[in-house]
């Protein structure tokens, strides 16, 4: 079942921390970026030597960093989590994977956000990562791409909306450098936009393919999805789901302590942050677990 998170106060509250970082496009353009980071309770009074989890969190659509946070509601959460003790406290960071103002106007919006959410799978370990990873005690004991791949699990990528295909498009690409994914009303479009409702079959064979070409199995990683009923993503959620349940590789269970392959629905749930962040309540105590 999932659970419904309701606002209530606490003594033990994180802080927002931001670090800025710059990306170098591959046609030569330097971008300048930021992502927010949240740190526990503690997080500066704890002894040096202690490491933390991270979880990368992205927004969704015409989103950027701070929409996770426009609400005190996902702040609070995790401050209640942590201090209630529903999960070992960890950092999660906020970037995004615009690298411009995002425009809507034209037809091949869909495109052009599939595309920037392919992109960003390479700006993750290039960029992300390392300005992260050596401004938080996180597990990596360094930031080239050897101790990125050495510290994976205590690394999860999460993501709402177009921050849950930027998830499948991390877990496509970068699964040597994250151990759990939490894709949130969203579907993958690896072959096609909105492509886990018209093209499932292909979609969850090209996931499966992911995991065979990394050299890994499926005790490597962990899968968290969630939709709502009344969901404009549920349809196309739902669909691919269905299909990656009929593959060995990914092992469905409804026991989060189970399996590596899990998925949840909402009853009248719909697209919104709200709505989403109740998901990543349910599964906060889970994601290293």
């Amino acid at each position: 079942m999932l659970k419904e998170y309701a606002f209530h106060d606490t003594d033990h509250r994180g802080t927002i921390d931001r670090v800025y970082y710059t990306v170098k496009a591959a046609e030569g353009e330097a971008i300048e970026k930021y992502a927010n980071i949240y740190l526990p309770c503690g997080y500066d009074r704890t002894d040096a030597g202690r490491r933390y989890d991270i979880l990368y969190l992205m927004h969704g659509g015409q989103g950027n960093p701070d929409s996770w946070l426009d609400s005190c509601l996902m702040k609070n959460m995790l401050d209640c989590c942590f201090a209630e003790k529903a999960a070992e406290p960890f950092i999660v960071v906020f970037p995004s994977y615009y690298r411009h103002v995002p425009v809507t106007v034209g037809p091949a919006h869909m495109e052009n956000e599939r595309q920037l959410t392919y992109d960003f799978a390479s700006e993750t370990v290039k960029f992300l990562l390392p300005a992260v990873e050596s401004h938080v005690r996180g597990w990596a004991d360094a930031t080239d791409d050897a101790g990125l791949r050495a510290s994976r699990r205590h690394r999860a990528f999460g993501g709402f909306s177009m921050g849950a295909v930027t998830t499948w498009f991390e877990f496509l690409r970068n699964l040597p450098y994250f151990a759990a994914f939490l894709p949130l009303s969203g579907d993958c479009w690896a072959v096609e936009p909105l492509g886990g409702n018209t093209r499932p079959v292909e979609t969850a064979n090209e996931l499966a393919r992911a995991v065979e070409s990394s050299g890994m199995c499926g005790d490597d990683f962990r899968i968290f999805a969630a939709t709502g009923t009344e969901d404009s993503a549920f349809e196309n959620t739902a669909a691919q789901i269905e299909e990656m349940k009929r593959l060995p590789v990914f092992r469905f269970s409804e026991d989060l302590t189970e399996g590596n392959f899990h998925y949840k629905v909402a009853q009248g749930a719909v697209h919104s942050y709200d709505c989403v962040l109740n998901y990543v309540y349910s599964y906060l105590p889970y994601l290293f677990g």
